[in-house]
């Protein structure tokens, strides 16, 4: 049921978008055949040239005036020395009191030896056989092969 919608609706896409083609086609066409043909432009005289314009007249300098009279200000008020402070006391450093001697500690009675598990020696250490050489085959010499010459 899916498979025959699904062609039905391809075939009538197909047909949609051939019918569009062919329409745009033909209106192309149309408004090629119908475009209407505009005279050719006239070509317009050159621009007439102005004539040069007057320079501006600049305007009479304005006189100078005459500078302001700042006047003189006083010396500036001398500043009084202050007399010097005082310096600081400090109060005397505290004394550190001095530190009882440290108490002795008392000596611990000595406990008896404790017995020691006994010492096993070690197993011996087995010997491994010699690690087999590794034979390489015969180097073969290798020549360059030289260049040939052309001979003339």
């Amino acid at each position: 049921m899916s498979s025959s919608s699904s062609s039905s609706s391809a075939l009538l896409l197909m047909a949609a978008l051939l019918l569009s083609c062919g329409a745009m086609g033909s209106t192309a066409r149309h408004l090629e055949e119908k475009a209407p043909h505009f005279p050719a432009v006239p070509e317009l005289p050159p621009h007439p040239e102005l004539p040069e314009l007057p320079k501006p007249e600049l305007p009479p300098p304005l006189p100078e005036l005459p500078r302001p009279v700042v006047p003189e200000l006083p010396p500036h008020p001398a500043v009084p020395e202050l007399p010097p402070l005082p310096k600081p006391e400090l109060p005397p450093h505290p004394v550190v009191p001095e530190m009882l001697p440290h108490p002795v500690v008392p000596e611990l009675p000595e406990y008896p030896a404790v017995p020691g598990f006994p010492k096993h020696g070690l197993p011996p250490k087995p010997e491994l056989p010699p690690l087999p050489t590794a034979e390489l085959p015969p180097e073969h010499e290798v020549h360059d092969p030289e260049p040939e010459t052309k001979q003339p």
